[in-house]
């Protein structure tokens, strides 16, 4: 066996293997102890994080942050993830921002010249535009952790001028026109809410003994259906111009309320939670008047409520 193919299957056995001793590694591969050492140290040179431990019961093991195995890419299949990877960078702040740039510099490093050539030329002709905000979102990582591994976090957030301390278990993270957001259940409210991620000031594991809900099954495909009893909601039906239609589509809240029509106009018809109405008519609103509200009426009212304020600033 070649060395550059026994340190290839080198790596990916200490993968699998995450714990080991170095005469299980010589006996598997039929070579020396010494031998073994020198490849882990060659390992260890490339970026395996390997650590050893001295004594009867030592050994290696690969820390948490393992080196995947090399994965074979075409050249379109890594130009592709090249700049999925790139289109990123317009975000203040993304839940793997250290991590993404790392593996972006390597990615681009251990490229052919010519494939890096190609992603030269095509910096400045492919790009993938977001809304520029100045709003960060420092806590996406610790919010993505309690999703992941059903956490109940405790959360400051700013909303309306006031802040509030609330303990919430989130479902997950998104991103909308430049924004991050968080739709959690709140153990205060009882319900699920959408929190904005740059409204959290503050975020960590609550500790104080709150038993996690189980939401296993609740994720941000479906996690509208499992709003509570005490959710009080409204029918809202608003009718599109064409141009409203295209504004309503880029808004992910909207994939299921809205339908359109061959002319390319078209409506919203759905249920919308009663305590959000102040949201909606913002929204509506800043469509001007390529969206009429039909219903609720107490939408209608408070987008009344809200012209004339505007109105009265400029008479």
């Amino acid at each position: 066996m070649s060395k550059s193919k026994r340190l290839l299957d080198l790596m990916m056995t200490i993968n699998r293997m995450r714990r080991f001793k170095v005469k299980e590694l010589a006996d598997e591969f039929g070579v020396s102890t010494r031998t073994i050492l020198r490849d882990l140290q060659e390992l260890s040179e490339l970026g395996v994080p390997l650590y050893s431990e001295v004594g009867p019961h030592g050994g290696y093991q690969v820390l948490k942050e393992r080196i995947l195995p090399p994965i074979a890419f075409t050249e379109e299949e890594a130009v592709a993830i090249f700049f999925a990877v790139h289109g990123l960078r317009h975000y203040v702040h993304i839940p793997f921002e250290t991590e993404s740039s790392s593996a972006l510099q390597k990615f681009y490093h251990y490229m052919p010249g010519d494939v890096r050539d190609r992603i030269d030329r095509m910096k400045n002709r492919v790009d993938f535009i977001t809304p520029s905000r100045r709003a960060g979102a420092p806590h996406l990582s610790v919010l993505l952790d309690g999703a992941v591994n059903q956490k109940v976090l405790r959360i400051v957030y700013e909303s309306r001028g006031s802040s509030s301390v609330r303990q919430i278990q989130p479902i997950g993270i998104y991103a909308s026109q430049g924004l991050w957001y968080c739709p959690a259940y709140c153990f205060q409210r009882k319900d699920f809410r959408l929190f904005r991620c740059d409204r959290i000031t503050d975020a960590a594991e609550d500790t104080t003994g709150l038993e996690a809900a189980d939401l296993s099954h609740v994720h941000l495909g479906n996690r509208k259906s499992f709003h509570g009893e005490d959710s009080a909601e409204l029918r809202c039906y608003v009718e599109l111009t064409p141009e409203g239609v295209e504004r309503c589509e880029g808004e992910l809240w909207l994939e299921s309320k809205l339908h359109i029509r061959e002319d390319g106009t078209g409506w919203v018809d759905g249920m919308i939670p009663e305590h959000d109405l102040s949201f909606y008519a913002q929204f509506f609103i800043g469509l001007g008047t390529n969206a009429t509200v039909k219903e609720p009426q107490a939408l209608v009212g408070l987008i009344r409520e809200k012209l004339a304020e505007l109105l009265s600033r400029y008479e």
